[in-house]
């Protein structure tokens, strides 16, 4: 790891076990009410709620992370401000669907790559690494990419079999989508469920094996070929945080309802019509 980076990340992140001066206010910024700004902001501090708020719910408006952690909008900017002069935030103009009002767009922080790295946990080089070799050994080319799917379906069964479980009985579209957020969410993705047009969006706002599927997409169609069976619908994955996107997207379409038949009221009859009629379809 850059040496300049182990620096960045040690005085944004560092240890509160290793480093008690991160708890130290400005006595001046305290009495009007306003929260310090500390470079040397320890875990858990309001610094690093707010970038694993934005990991969490992804890209966020300083309005929505003030709510969100209960701290002032011009604390949440300064917080922000050092962020992204780290390089750990980046931002940008809020999408707006249908009809925009007057006046600026909303801006919308996000994570960086190395925003992100900072909560992936180790050894995501070796990892890619061992299964770079492992296509090469197996003769790599296409041999290679169906070594990688039949290891990613394989590697992802074993979830597939406890996400099964946790879905249950559910019937509708929506219920199932639910339960598979919260299941992901368990495992480390902080998935979440938003109604949209003709369907819901399933969203991954954090994926433990991103550096992995970057180089290895199969991790991703493999992912997706499983929610597909759990759900018991065709989806149709919309972005992911892989191929630089905020947040892993899959729209999952709500089932079509049933056909429903015309009533049709019986006319009064005869007594030989009516047995006439028996046995058959009203045309």
């Amino acid at each position: 790891m850059d040496r300049t980076f182990r620096c960045d990340l040690r005085r944004l992140f560092v240890r509160t076990e290793l480093r008690n001066n991160g708890v130290v206010k400005n006595v001046r910024e305290q009495a009007e009410g306003r929260e310090a700004v500390d470079t040397t902001a320890p875990a858990g501090s309001s610094r690093e709620r707010v970038a694993r708020s934005i990991l969490d719910h992804g890209p966020s408006s300083a309005a929505d992370l003030a709510v969100r952690l209960g701290l002032t909008q011009a604390a949440v900017r300064r917080h922000l401000d050092a962020l992204t002069a780290a390089g750990y935030v980046t931002s940008r103009e809020q999408k707006v669907y249908g009809h925009r009002g007057r006046g600026r767009p909303a801006r919308v922080f996000l994570l960086t790559d190395s925003g992100r790295s900072t909560f992936y946990q180790a050894y995501d080089q070796l990892a890619a690494d061992a299964l770079g070799f492992l296509v090469e050994a197996v003769g790599g080319g296409e041999q290679g990419k169906e070594a990688l799917v039949a290891f990613a379906r394989a590697r992802l069964a074993r979830d597939g079999q406890r996400y099964a479980h946790q879905l249950g009985d559910c019937s509708d579209t929506e219920a199932k989508a639910q339960a598979l957020a919260g299941a992901l969410s368990a495992d480390g993705y902080a998935a979440t469920v938003r109604s949209a047009p003709l369907g819901e969006q399933l969203c991954q706002h954090h994926c433990p094996v991103a550096h992995i599927a970057e180089q290895f997409p199969q991790f991703c169609e493999a992912e997706t070929e499983l929610f597909s069976q759990l759900l018991g619908t065709h989806v149709q994955r919309l972005a992911t945080i892989a191929h630089g996107d905020g947040v892993c997207t899959t729209f999952v379409p709500r089932a079509a309802p049933p056909p429903q038949h015309e009533r049709h009221t019986p006319e009064t009859t005869s007594t030989t019509d009516s047995t006439a009629a028996s046995g058959r379809n009203p045309a």
